[in-house]
């Protein structure tokens, strides 16, 4: 495959590894990606993981702010196959139907199911049983393009975004390297996908982030394992933003929705709509993740009982 040209185009960390393979396979010609942003209180400007790893390897990095307005210089590089991976616009159309193999994408669901920009967060969030990896070319549409090859993964209680993010990762990459010789050849079986069985993965708004207690134990379960270790759910206590990074359902019943009715070295018992939520792991305002039993130390937990997570 060291023969076809590629373009790539992919922006964050989860698509790193996508890349480091075609690199390493094919001859990848240029690398499109995000424009650098401004991070931290001095605004300093920050490259994508995709670029750095671009200009590791001495490939060359092109970061229009709208591809739909500059798309040209990219048809001037004569690809045989765009891939893209989580690369953050809409791609016009132009771009493809030009090349000899199309325009193949990397999702990190199972499609029809959690089309969108946050699969990965959405399918813990939403209490999916498993979800996996889509190989498959791309349309006008979002994510509506014909499905190539899947790879499905369970969904455990125990997984996290952070788990599942570098889990389907390398799933990708591998799924990708062993379907990109069919590709090539026309050894393939395009599956039209099922509109009736489309879900969506929106990106997750900064509001979508506070616990709401008035929800069932396991979906704020859901909701705080299918954020963390990004963005972080949260919740207040005193006027306090405090982040809540790990838990576990408790079969306790009594209180109303965001009263903590335990504190204890296990955690922080917090009553939801049916049964309570036992807060295990958290971090503080302005402090590092602490485990709850730390953050109780030299609080009065008896004191705590009664009070209201909002």
């Amino acid at each position: 495959m060291k023969d076809k040209k590629v373009v790539f185009m992919g922006t964050p960390e989860f698509s790193v590894p996508v890349l480091q393979m075609l690199i390493e396979n094919t001859n990848v010609v240029l690398v499109v990606t995000q424009p650098d942003k401004e991070v931290g209180r001095h605004h300093e400007l920050k490259a994508s993981p995709v670029k750095e790893c671009a200009l590791k390897h001495n490939i060359e990095v092109y970061q229009p702010i709208k591809i739909r307005n500059d798309y040209e210089y990219i048809l001037e590089k004569n690809p045989d196959v765009i891939i893209t991976c989580a690369y953050g616009q809409i791609i016009p159309s132009i771009l493809l139907d030009t090349p000899k193999y199309k325009a193949i994408n990397v999702h990190a669901s199972l499609l029809p199911k959690l089309r969108g920009g946050s699969p990965l967060h959405r399918c813990i969030i939403d209490g999916y049983k498993e979800t996996g990896v889509t190989i498959m070319y791309m349309a006008p549409g979002m994510d509506d393009g014909d499905i190539i090859t899947q790879r499905s993964i369970e969904i455990k209680d125990t997984d996290n975004v952070g788990i599942i993010h570098d889990e389907l990762s390398i799933m990708g990459r591998d799924l990708l390297l062993e379907t990109l010789p069919n590709i090539f050849s026309g050894n393939i079986n395009r599956i039209k996908q099922n509109s009736d069985e489309v879900t969506f993965a929106y990106n997750i708004k900064r509001e979508e982030e506070k616990i709401d207690f008035n929800k069932t134990a396991l979906e704020v379960f859901n909701q705080i394992r299918g954020m963390y270790p990004f963005p972080v759910a949260y919740t207040t206590f005193n006027g306090e933003i405090i982040k809540i990074c790990e838990s576990k359902i408790s079969d306790k019943e009594k209180g109303k929705p965001g009263e903590i009715i335990d504190a204890t070295k296990e955690g922080i018992t917090v009553m939801c709509k049916d049964k309570s939520i036992i807060i295990t792991k958290l971090k503080p305002s302005g402090k590092k993740e602490m485990t709850a039993k730390d953050y109780l130390n030299g609080k009065n937990k008896e004191n705590l009982v009664g009070e209201i997570l909002c």
